[in-house]
This record gives structure tokens, C-alpha cells and sequence, in this order.
């Protein structure tokens, strides 16, 4: 599914920032993934790249055996609103937007019809939990509550893949433990799930553990889940 042969990447400015060096990495479809790193190591970097929000500075990256290296700005967006589903730390939801609202915005983008839309996005809060919190703005959700309709929205166009960057950063013990059993099912259901996290008791939910350190992969292992 996902294939970078010698990715690096290089922060232009006054003086070059070297971010990832000769990153080479595959993921296969229905892979839960999970990337850890100290600050500054690179892996947020990574993941932007896995999903189409920055581009390596030299290398190919290969998506569904297409070179995605090369392809213009509108192809690169097309391919995240089709393919990829992003989950955000502070859940990056609109706070004058209902839930329902928050979730069917991805299917604004892709031009699907309003009644057409709801239905999902109803179907889809449903299946986080979440279908009698249709109605609620953000700021009458929980922390948990609020990733779960991150969840669905992220998952609203049925992506290939899902993104999170430290999904339960900003959550209590349980409610972090509800998000990944979530993504569990997900991954069980087919979808390929990439997450960053600097909590190891949250990556060993995940079948492939990276370690990445100072723009480097140091080692990539399957895991016992």
C-alpha cells in the first residue's frame, strides 16, 4: 500500500534544516502501525508525508503502487480527502458545528448530496457511540467524547487509511483506552491505521512498532497484540 524508497526531507530557510534521512519504509494494507520518537525525531514529519500534507525533499513515495512524489497540488489533495482519514491530539473540531456537522464536512468537500451526507455522518457517529450526541457542540462533549466524533469523521469517506497523530494526548486513562479498542475494531474491519504517540503503553495496541531517532528509522518490529 505504502512504499518511500530513500525519503529525506529538508527544511528550507536561512540556514537548511535536515529532518529525515534516507527514510525507507513500507506499510501493507490493514497494517496498525505505530510510530514513536522524542521530540523532534522526525516522526510527525513522517506521517505528514505518509499522508500527503508535506512532500519529501528527495526520494519516491509510492501509494497504491503510484508514485506520489510527482504529482501536482490538486492531485495531492484529491488523494487526502479520497485515502486518508486524520485524527489530531486537540481534535481539530469546529466548536459553532454540531457533531453531525463536524463529521459530514469531508462529504461537503467530496461534493456528496446533503441527504446522502447525513445519513453517513449519522451512521457513522453511531458507530463510535455517539448516535444521541448528533446535536452537541463541541464544548458540551467530554475530551473522549470529542475524539470519538474525530473518529468518525475521519472515517466518514471510508478511507484506505488513518492517520492519528497522539490521539490520546489530551485524554484521561479510560477515555484513551476507548479511542484505541476504537481504532482495534477499525483495524480489525480492514482500515490501515498509522499513529504517532509517545506513550508506550498506547503503542502496544498496535501489531508494528517504529522507532524512529534524529531523522532515522532504528528499528521496525511486529508486536504481539
Amino acid at each position: 500500500m505504502i512504499q518511500l524508497h530513500n525519503v529525506e526531507k529538508v527544511y528550507e530557510g536561512h540556514v537548511e534544516i535536515p529532518v529525515l534521512y534516507d527514510v525507507n519504509l513500507t506499510v501493507e494494507s490493514g497494517d496498525f502501525m505505530a510510530i514513536m520518537g522524542p521530540s523532534g525525531s522526525g516522526k510527525s514529519t513522517l506521517m505528514n508525508i505518509i499522508g500527503f500534507l508535506d512532500r519529501p525533499s528527495t526520494g519516491e513515495y509510492f501509494f497504491d503502487g503510484e508514485d506520489v512524489s510527482q504529482v501536482n497540488d490538486n492531485q495531492l489533495a484529491q488523494l487526502r480527502n479520497q485515502s486518508v482519514g486524520f485524527v489530531f491530539q486537540q481534535f481539530q473540531l469546529l466548536p459553532r458545528l454540531s457533531a453531525l456537522q463536524n463529521v459530514e464536512l469531508p462529504l461537503i468537500y467530496a461534493g456528496v448530496g446533503k441527504g446522502e451526507r447525513l445519513k453517513r455522518a449519522q451512521a457513522a457517529l453511531e458507530k463510535v457511540g455517539l448516535g444521541d450526541r448528533v446535536s452537541h457542540l463541541p464544548n458540551q462533549l467530554s475530551g473522549g467524547q470529542k475524539q470519538r466524533v474525530a473518529i468518525a469523521r475521519a472515517m466518514i469517506n471510508e478511507p484506505k487509511l488513518i492517520l492519528a497523530d497522539e490521539p490520546t494526548g489530551a485524554l484521561d486513562t479510560k477515555s484513551g483506552e476507548q479511542i484505541m479498542d476504537l481504532f482495534r475494531q477499525l483495524n480489525n474491519e480492514g482500515t490501515t491505521i498509522i499513529l504517532v504517540t509517545h506513550e508506550a503503553e498506547i503503542a502496544e495496541y498496535a501489531r508494528r512498532l517504529i522507532i524512529i531517532r534524529d531523522g532515522k528509522i532504528l528499528e521496525d518490529r511486529r508486536q504481539a497484540v
